[in-house]
């Protein structure tokens, strides 16, 4: 980089962290009213974190019950436990299975005795007429419907197999629910957005108003409606990340109170469900759709009002 060039850089860097933190410092000045502002945005970018949340840790529970796809392969009569239990490990290695359980011949027959009440027929045969069981756990990925039914078609051309059941009806019937719930989130994130716009924008507003003499004086000097809207754009931005980190911290006060309970109950179930924090992606992008949020509430407001205020 040319030395002018790297100059010019570091002025204009320099000015810009200068304007920040005088915008900052006229936050602390007003605490009550940035506290009430921030509270606002924190509440309404906390909603539809939380309900974010609340379905990201559904689809993970679903994977411990019939929410999500579980395919039973059963072997020909002539596998043994043995060869099922060889072709369950080759299939523990395929990425897009979680996890296969083995379910011998005996353990089959004797699960059929005590739950179907035709234990003393059975006991007639001189022979078990069951086969041996795979029960696979497709990864969260491969058990979308399309997926799912793929690899059914995969695990019905093994040689061992002799029929594979899939419920796929109920997995496109939780997916469907998933996918509403999506939307409504989306749905509520966009309304709520922009009710964070518009608080956003009143704060703006009402700062232009209390400052208009000193910007009708700095454009009696001279000065540019880029150099006068850049200390509230940084407003909107100091409002929209605090927002954004209350948001954070409500969220992942309202997880740790509820994380004990959800393990105990969990626990109840013989189960090791816990729920899921905020990871850092989602945090980052908490934090940045506060902070865009806050720009661009500042830059409405300021693009609608400063042009009202001209010197006298």
């Amino acid at each position: 980089m040319p030395p002018d060039l790297r100059g010019t850089v570091s002025v204009w860097l320099t000015r810009q962290a200068q304007v920040a933190i005088e915008a900052l410092g006229r936050l602390t000045r007003t605490p009550a009213s940035s506290l009430m502002t921030v509270a606002v945005i924190g509440i309404a970018l906390s909603l539809p974190t939380s309900l974010y949340v609340l379905l990201d840790n559904l689809q993970r529970l679903s994977g411990s019950w019939d929410g999500a796809a579980t395919l039973s392969l059963y072997l020909r009569q002539e596998i043994d436990d043995g060869a099922a239990e060889r072709l369950a490990r080759k299939l523990r290695l395929d990425p897009a299975i979680a996890d296969v359980r083995v379910i011998g011949k005996q353990a089959a027959i004797e699960e059929f005795k005590r739950f179907s009440g035709f234990g003393q027929a059975l006991d007639a045969l001189d022979y078990n007429p069951l086969p041996a069981v795979l029960v696979i756990q497709p990864t969260q990925e491969e058990s979308e419907p399309d997926a799912a039914e793929t690899l059914a078609g995969r695990l019905r051309a093994l040689p061992e197999a002799d029929q594979v059941q899939l419920d796929l009806q109920w997995v496109k019937r939780f997916h469907a629910i998933t996918r509403i719930a999506r939307r409504g989130v989306l749905l509520i994130g966009g309304i709520l957005g922009l009710a964070v716009l518009l608080t956003i924008g009143n704060t703006i507003r009402l700062e232009i108003q209390n400052r208009r003499q000193e910007i009708e004086i700095a454009k009696l000097v001279g000065a540019t409606d880029a150099f006068i809207r850049r200390p509230f754009l940084y407003t909107g931005l100091w409002y929209g990340l605090f927002g954004g980190l209350l948001a954070w911290l409500l969220v992942g006060g309202a997880l740790f109170l509820l994380s004990g309970p959800v393990e105990r109950l969990a626990g109840l179930y013989e189960s090791d469900f816990s729920l899921s924090w905020l990871g850092p992606g989602t945090t980052l992008t908490l934090l940045l759709i506060g902070t865009l949020l806050g720009l661009a509430g500042a830059w409405l407001s300021v693009s609608r009002h400063l042009n009202d205020i001209s010197p006298v």
